[in-house]
């Protein structure tokens, strides 16, 4: 079994956005700082999601379990396919609403951010395609671990989350429109 710390994860995921950062970079010779800030944003964004999805929610001693690769545990897959079965699983109304509304509140930035970042995810279902594929990849990255079971519920309320995050998106879009509207008037 190898065991990756929380500290590890963060850094080889800072390490992987730097270097794709400055290759991007260096490739265009320019540096645009507003959009940098925004994929600053979504960073932080997945740097959250690596937490919560990936590392044990309990704390032992104040520190973040660490994530553990065990070889001989990956097979067989524990895979749920069938919808909402798990989902009243737990110990308690809290952990229950707590799994709910925390998996689909992570993936509320990611709908607002994806189509700030990305002009061709300019509609509902785009914006929703792209959640669902992210949550797809985090759901399929979680199988060699022993994280949980990859459970299709998950996908669903991320995808859910990310929606949501493209309604808040379109609402304050249309306000500004509107605001500008009338400004010219």
């Amino acid at each position: 079994m190898i065991a990756i710390s929380f500290l590890t994860g963060e850094l080889l995921l800072a390490a992987v956005w730097l270097t794709v950062r400055a290759a991007v970079c260096i490739r265009r010779r320019h540096i645009d700082w507003k959009r940098e800030a925004c994929l600053l944003l979504m960073y932080v964004n997945l740097a959250v999601l690596l937490r919560f999805t990936f590392y044990p929610m309990e704390r032992v001693n104040g520190r973040v379990e660490p994530l553990w690769f065990d070889p001989d545990g990956v097979f067989p897959l524990r895979v749920n396919f069938v919808p909402l079965v798990h989902i009243l699983e737990y110990d308690s109304l809290r952990d229950t609403l707590l799994n709910i509304i925390g998996n689909a509140a992570m993936f509320v930035p990611t709908g607002i951010i994806l189509p700030v970042l990305y002009k061709r995810l300019n509609s509902f279902w785009k914006v929703t395609a792209a959640g669902f594929g992210l949550s797809l990849a985090i759901e399929l990255l979680q199988l060699p671990f022993s994280v949980r079971a990859t459970d299709i519920d998950d996908l669903l309320l991320n995808t859910l989350g990310c929606m949501a995050g493209y309604g808040v998106y379109r609402f304050f879009r249309r306000h500004r429109a509107s605001i500008d509207n009338a400004g010219k008037m």
